[in-house]
């Protein structure tokens, strides 16, 4: 039974295993304007990323750090719409030590990660529609049917746009469609929340506007300041609104309770089993070895029926011995 115990709680510990450290995508740093170590905008630069790594708990939040119009920094985080709080922060959390580390003295910046962004700058650019500085990331493989796959794709991507510019606060849409065979194309598309929905939706027609250039491919996404979109042919997101995809997205290390419970109740099953035949094969050694003694007493056979029982007694501990030392095969995964 400890055995069983420790085990458990191997399983669970790794069930609850930490969130894999955030996917970086790419960063930008606008060289023409610079600040100077130690100064006060460096200051406030500091303060601001502090309060954005403190309020990371939420998917989307801005503020702006200073007084003065001159040294002021104006910033924000958005973590990507179906991440959980922890992925969120430690994303935010990430982001706001690498930014430094990569733009140590530029004003204006943005850094990329699989679960969030974060852009900073001394020009407040809430509430507006910013498509530069720009990347597009691409499967490098081709899609078999191109014509027919670009029709899916824009249907798709264009009724997940229309869905999360008039999706209320949150901006955020996912979309599926059938393709072909075992094929799904799995859209996301996500502006800050800080956009009307008008705005919105005119970042989402650009950014899907580039996309089609990469539309032969089996996969792309392009990323703005103020929105991005992506596609996959797979699972690439959770689904909140419906039961979990087969194949868990990227970042994620969890064994769930379901997963744990089917892997311990048969090991569990099979060590009762055993112990349970231990205990029938040492309760008929003592049983035969009982009788043993009691057919020496009835015949008054001292020297072989001695010698007779010992050897019966011998040969039961034996085959008890041999089960405990057998080692059981693994199975293959």
């Amino acid at each position: 039974m400890a055995l069983i115990f420790m085990l458990l709680c191997f399983l669970i510990s790794l069930g609850t295993k930490s969130e894999a450290a955030p996917t970086y995508l790419y960063h930008n740093c606008t060289n023409t304007t610079t600040f100077t170590p130690n100064s006060i905008y460096q200051t406030n630069l500091n303060h601001l990323l502090s309060v954005l790594s403190s309020n990371s708990s939420v998917e989307f939040y801005k503020a702006t750090a200073g007084q003065d119009p001159s040294n002021s920094v104006h910033g924000l985080f958005l973590c990507r719409g179906d991440v959980n709080t922890t992925a969120c922060r430690d994303c935010v959390t990430t982001a706001t030590k690498e930014v430094i580390r990569r733009c140590p003295v530029e004003k204006q910046n943005i850094i990329w990660y699989d679960e969030c962004q974060l852009r900073y700058s001394n020009r407040s650019f809430f509430g507006t529609v910013d498509v530069l500085p720009r990347i597009a990331l691409i499967n490098t493989a081709n899609i078999t049917e191109p014509d027919r796959f670009r029709r899916i794709l824009n249907a798709t991507v264009k009724a997940a746009a229309a869905e999360a510019a008039n999706g209320g606060d949150k901006k955020y849409a996912t979309k599926e469609a059938y393709v072909s065979g075992f094929q799904t194309l799995y859209s996301l598309v996500q502006c800050t929340p800080d956009l009307s929905t008008a705005d919105c939706n005119r970042c989402l027609v650009l950014a899907i506007e580039r996309l089609y250039k990469f539309s032969e491919r089996l996969g792309a996404r392009v990323l703005f300041p103020s929105c991005n979109v992506r596609y996959e042919l797979y699972p690439f997101y959770y689904n909140r609104t419906s039961s979990p995809s087969p194949t868990m997205p990227k970042g994620s290390s969890k064994i769930s309770t379901g997963t744990i419970v089917a892997i311990v109740v048969p090991i569990a099953a099979t060590l009762l089993l055993f112990i349970l035949g231990f205990c029938f094969l040492v309760r008929r050694a003592k049983q035969k070895s009982n009788a043993g003694k009691k057919e020496n007493a009835e015949t008054d056979m001292p020297t072989k029926g001695i010698e007779f029982n010992q050897s019966t007694r011998k040969a039961m501990p034996l085959a008890v011995n041999e089960a405990l030392n057998t080692k059981a095969k693994p199975f293959d995964a």
